[in-house]
């Protein structure tokens, strides 16, 4: 006999097709008119009981664009400034990340800022000093960035932000702590859940980005390519690559032609690669400044397929606004995002 067919479920027991027409409705919604997007389901005549049958509230995280508890993302955001040294890895619970982004440093290496909010770890790290293009990075998130130190020039300017700053260097060893098995300096980690309890009545970070289904590139408008492999040049000697794995629906990352790995063991990867090619100056003799205000040539890498645009910033608050060479805007897939800041003398590939 022919069972019942059942529900396929989602997040914590959610059918997948109550997500599906949630998300959609968080797509159609611009960066500015979404905080918490909360629903509940509509009540019925039978009183249910309070406790774990009770009903939970469903909001969108918003560095992600997939469903959580409400309750669970009324807190700030923690950008963080991650070391990329090769004595600095594996680095610690970059795949919990809702938002890396990686940049051009000195001697032509790169560092990341990390932004964790929907996912909070225990401890990230390692922790690395502030640069000139990092408060255009992580002034529209707001809440809270942390840093080891830098040059007083450009602590000034982190500090002269809105974020809370967190700097390894004045603290009195209650957030900040060197890891006894990692080479200094390459070892200051950050206690980043007690950071967010600490300043936990910060509001939540806006939206980024628009977000749509899972395979937001299928608009035949988007003339998307197929894409299995990307391809990037920061320098001489910094060239990451990631690889699409359909059978995790994730781009998995390599550096220095060896897979990427996290201090979990678990290799780097991302739903999302958006990769902007950036102008970079020298006004600080050997220190590099990435230049976000302005526009750009653009790609977004999401399911196998790549599509080309611009990327606009209007100013040090504003996100990063994507927009596809038909005019319309670029949609991530819910889930983590990778922006690779590749300098307009490097070079960005996508391999069919």
């Amino acid at each position: 006999m022919a069972g019942r067919s059942r529900p396929v479920l989602g997040w914590r027991g959610v059918p997948l097709v109550a997500i599906a027409a949630s998300a959609l409705l968080l797509s159609g919604c611009d960066a500015a008119s979404v905080d918490l997007v909360v629903g509940t389901p509509t009540p019925t005549s039978t009183p249910r009981p309070a406790g774990p049958e009770a009903p939970i509230a469903i909001a969108f995280a918003p560095l992600r664009g997939t469903p959580a508890e409400a309750d669970a993302l009324r807190h700030p955001s923690i950008a963080v400034k991650i070391d990329n040294h090769w004595d600095a890895r594996p680095q610690i619970a970059l795949n919990r990340a809702d938002i890396v982004f990686e940049e051009l440093v000195e001697g032509g290496l790169t560092r990341y800022l990390a932004v964790w909010h929907s996912d909070v770890p225990d401890v990230v790290g390692p922790v690395r000093s502030v640069r000139p293009m990092d408060p255009d990075i992580a002034g529209p998130f707001g809440g809270v960035i942390a840093y080891s130190g830098g040059q007083q020039y450009f602590v000034d300017l982190m500090h002269a932000t809105p974020l809370v700053n967190l700097v390894g260097d004045e603290d009195d060893g209650t957030l900040f702590e060197r890891a006894d098995d990692r080479p200094g300096p390459h070892d200051l980690v950050l206690a980043a859940a007690a950071a967010i309890a600490r300043n936990a009545g910060l509001p939540p970070p806006p939206v980024q980005f628009a977000y749509g289904t899972a395979d937001p590139l299928a608009a035949p408008a988007l003339s998307a390519v197929p894409t299995s492999r990307i391809e990037l040049v920061f320098s001489e000697s910094s060239h990451p690559s990631w690889e699409w794995d359909p059978m995790t629906y994730a781009w998995l990352r390599s550096q220095d032609g060896l897979p990427d790995l996290e201090a979990s063991g678990d290799r780097v990867r991302a739903t999302n690669v958006v990769t902007l090619r950036v102008a970079v100056e020298w006004p600080y003799e050997e220190v590099p400044l990435t230049v976000l205000a302005g526009a750009g040539e653009a790609w977004v890498s999401v399911g196998g397929r790549t599509a080309h645009g611009t990327w606009s910033k209007a100013d040090a608050g504003s996100p990063v606004e994507l927009t596809a060479d038909d005019g319309s805007r670029l949609r991530l897939a819910p889930g983590s995002t990778w922006v690779e800041l590749v300098p307009n003398e490097g070079s960005a590939s996508f391999a069919p």
